[in-house]
């Protein structure tokens, strides 16, 4: 397929598909378009979903690929309008129940006193892009960057069994929340949390987006199979699709990975969903080892912005 039949392909998709590809490759921000993802396709299907006391699964962190929690970060990435009263209701209700002590999101006993920081990052992210209110959001914000690590990264072992070497699946949770509080027009702890994002995409780039800064080596095979969702979980293709989202300029330590990414394209021109992440699901949006509309979506819009056929 040429460019035009790939992108006609991605407009016969999900609602969502269809609302992004208009705006992220076509410059067409339809709000008409979003408003349908609440009530057609996986949007529809995931707010289905929810119980009547507010949560998704058994509570907010369990179980966990269909708990609120990761459902939230579902309807976020799907771009559901940032104002559906029914996901800013359910932020609220775990904004007042669910505190830990330091002031981050508690998800079970484990965590009371001390949260996780890369919950507290996907939190951040989804909870900003659904407007929730600034103030509200402080104490989040505070957890997180009490826990920048010196190389200027983050990792959520830090509050279990220790870590003296930030992790790559927890920085990126960090910045995809602190680049959307800082893109929702927030300004509390401004200049931390830009300096925060800085380093941890230098903490990015140092590795190369996946090799060793201390042996060149593969860190993770898992870090280069393309997934989706991506729950927690860090691989290139996220890290890429972060820094077009975040407007980060190119950088020669990203070479390596766009060239890996780009080898993986069908002939067709698509790129597959390589692998599904094991545990309970609401369902299937995508097949693993099928041609992946999301998967296309996110390399077509990294491409655009980079310039790159």
């Amino acid at each position: 397929m040429n460019n035009q039949q790939i992108i006609d392909w991605l407009l016969e998709g999900d609602i969502s598909i269809q609302y992004q590809a208009w705006r992220d490759l076509l410059g067409s921000d339809n709000k008409k378009l979003q408003d349908r993802i609440a009530i057609e396709g996986w949007g529809s299907k995931f707010l289905s979903k929810q119980h009547s006391n507010g949560h998704w699964g058994d509570r907010f962190y369990q179980p966990k690929w269909i708990s609120t929690h990761y459902t939230l970060l579902d309807l976020r990435n799907l771009n559901l309008p940032t104002n559906n009263e029914v996901v800013k209701q359910t932020i609220d209700l775990v904004l007042q129940n669910d505190k830990a002590e330091d002031g981050g999101i508690c998800l079970g006993p484990s965590t009371i006193q001390r949260s996780d920081v890369c919950v507290n990052g996907m939190f951040l992210n989804y909870a900003s892009y659904f407007m929730t209110s600034e103030m509200k959001l402080h104490s989040i914000v505070d957890s997180i960057l009490a826990e920048i690590m010196p190389d200027g990264g983050f990792n959520c072992r830090t509050t279990r069994s220790g870590a003296r070497h930030s992790s790559l699946h927890s920085t990126i949770s960090v910045l995809e929340g602190f680049t959307e509080f800082q893109k929702a027009g927030y300004n509390y702890r401004k200049k931390e949390i830009s300096d925060a994002i800085k380093t941890g995409i230098e903490f990015i780039l140092m590795h190369r987006l996946f090799l060793s800064d201390r042996t060149g080596q593969i860190i993770d095979k898992k870090f280069l199979r393309l997934t989706y969702p991506c729950r927690w979980r860090y691989d290139i293709l996220r890290a890429m699709d972060y820094f077009q989202y975040a407007e980060v300029e190119w950088d020669n330590r990203m070479t390596e990975a766009i060239t890996y990414l780009n080898k993986k394209q069908n002939k067709d021109g698509t790129w597959n969903v390589q692998a599904a992440h094991s545990g309970q699901i609401h369902f299937i949006m995508e097949k693993a080892g099928k041609p992946s509309r999301w998967n296309t979506l996110r390399m077509l819009r990294i491409k655009k912005y980079l310039g790159i056929e």
